[in-house]
């Protein structure tokens, strides 16, 4: 049994559970082993910078809201897959931490699909679930689902979906058999009684045994027009949307799920879940998972591109803190990067940039970024991420050491559908425009300076804090 490392700190307590404490300024001051080690694998320190990004985040938000809360966190310890349950609450000016459930995978962690990742930060409520999606606990945070929370509290142990109501609900449930296999259930649309957003579910399964289930806000909604613009279109006020609003409002919703399923039931053939199968076929069912996966992506792009481009489009402005935001990018990426061996440099723990702007944007610019530089950059090779403030605003920039482009490509590289000659790498090239229309919504820009050979520095700028 190990002790805290902290001098007269108190051993690691029994039956497996793992205890820490942060600062003011979040920073791990006392650890138990294994997650002392991991700090010290993962570059850290004890005391340092908390090295799982889920549990940074968890961190800050207890410390912010001074309510304790807990969730399933995943990381990667040296290449290999790391989940725990993770219970914080308020101690002082920092908190205290307690993980439970700690495993560490024995085969490398494949790796981590962005949009899964960024789901944690995006979520705003998540369910443990037991193997047979069975409530164990849920930590809710929308105000909007205080309904959800109460009657999860009260009923756990019954099915999630008791609590919600589900689109399409005789094509996906049975009354007698409760729900149907995760996959099917994967990005289900549904409502909660109380709340008038739509909501996604997305199914993570734990590393031993049971789901996260996390509730995400639906993320393409009808967007209002405003009566000037109706009137520029001479549209009468009640107007329905019209061919250009189709995907957004009707298509990619209807198609979400039947590639879903396309996904699930390659990946069930697979991984031979159904039976013994030659390698050929499950190589076969592979490329059918991949392809959904490019669709899927796809579908999405478009989507985003449909709500940017629409009347009245305008991100929520907040107070955001670039440093962090560059921090939290390549700590999803982190796994992508180390399986082409390059090296992310990020700001400094203690750096802070206050910014204005819309933090899952802000976030969903860098990643496309970030991923673009890892995509691109030669293998072994170092990508930059700097913050700073000048008399423009606040400015963050992500520099790869690639081939660069010259004058004429820096020139299209933001259009739409660009994608430089580039076939093949899963790319549908919109990233870069949605990336320049979010980033002038916001107040700021987003822009490229590069030459051939010499790498390409994408930087966004955004309006600075005045508050700060």
């Amino acid at each position: 049994m190990s002790a805290l490392r902290e001098q007269g700190a108190a051993p690691t307590t029994p039956g497996g559970m793992i205890r820490a404490r942060t600062d003011g300024a979040d920073q791990l001051i006392a650890a138990d082993e294994p997650l002392a080690g991991l700090q010290v694998r993962s570059g850290s320190a004890v005391p340092g910078a908390i090295a799982m990004p889920a549990l940074l985040s968890l961190v800050r938000r207890v410390r912010r809201t001074g309510q304790p809360a807990s969730r399933t966190i995943l990381s990667v310890d040296e290449g290999y897959p790391v989940t725990a349950m993770a219970f914080v609450t308020p101690e002082g000016e920092g908190t205290a931490i307690e993980l439970s459930q700690w495993h560490r995978g024995e085969e490398a962690a494949a790796e981590l699909p962005v949009p899964e990742a960024l789901l944690h930060h995006l979520a705003e409520a998540e369910i443990l679930l037991d193997d047979a999606q069975r409530v164990i606990v849920a930590d809710v945070r929308a105000a909007d689902l205080a309904g959800l929370a109460a009657a999860l509290e009260t009923g756990r142990g019954r099915y999630w979906t008791d609590f919600v109501t589900i689109d399409r609900v005789s094509d996906l449930m049975t009354a007698r058999q409760g729900p149907l296999h995760w996959r099917l259930l994967d990005d289900a649309p549904f409502a909660v009684e109380g709340s008038t957003r739509t909501w996604r579910a997305r199914i993570l399964p734990r590393g031993q045994g049971g789901f996260s289930l996390l509730a995400i806000p639906e993320a393409i909604e009808e967007l209002p027009v405003s009566p000037a613009a109706r009137a520029q279109k001479d549209e009468p006020e009640d107007a329905q949307p019209g061919w250009n609003r189709l995907l957004g409002r009707d298509l990619a919703p209807a198609l979400r799920q039947p590639i879903t399923r396309i996904i699930a039931n390659a990946e069930t053939i697979r991984t031979r879940l159904a039976g013994p199968l030659a390698e050929e076929y499950a190589s076969y069912a592979r490329d059918i998972a991949d392809a959904g996966r490019h669709l899927m992506s796809l579908i999405e792009d478009l989507a985003d591109l449909e709500a940017v481009e629409a009347p009245g489009f305008a991100p929520a402005p907040d107070h955001i803190d670039l440093a962090d935001c560059a921090r939290r990018a390549a700590g999803i990426l982190s796994v992508r990067a180390q399986e082409r061996g390059i090296t992310l440099v990020t700001p400094h723990a203690n750096a802070r940039v206050p910014a204005i702007g819309e933090f899952r944007r802000v976030l969903q610019v860098l990643l496309n970024l970030v991923t673009n530089a890892i995509r691109y950059g030669p293998e072994g090779s170092t990508v930059t991420l700097e913050t700073g403030e000048d008399a423009r605003g606040t400015w963050i920039a992500v520099q790869d050491e690639g081939q660069g482009l010259d004058a004429e490509q820096a020139e299209r590289v933001f259009e739409k559908f660009e994608r430089l000659g580039r076939s093949g790498d899963g790319g549908t090239g919109l990233g870069l425009y949605i990336s320049r229309h979010l980033a002038r919504a916001m107040g700021g820009d987003l822009v490229v300076t590069s030459a051939a050979g010499e790498g390409a520095r994408f930087e966004l700028t955004l309006p600075a804090d005045p508050a700060a």
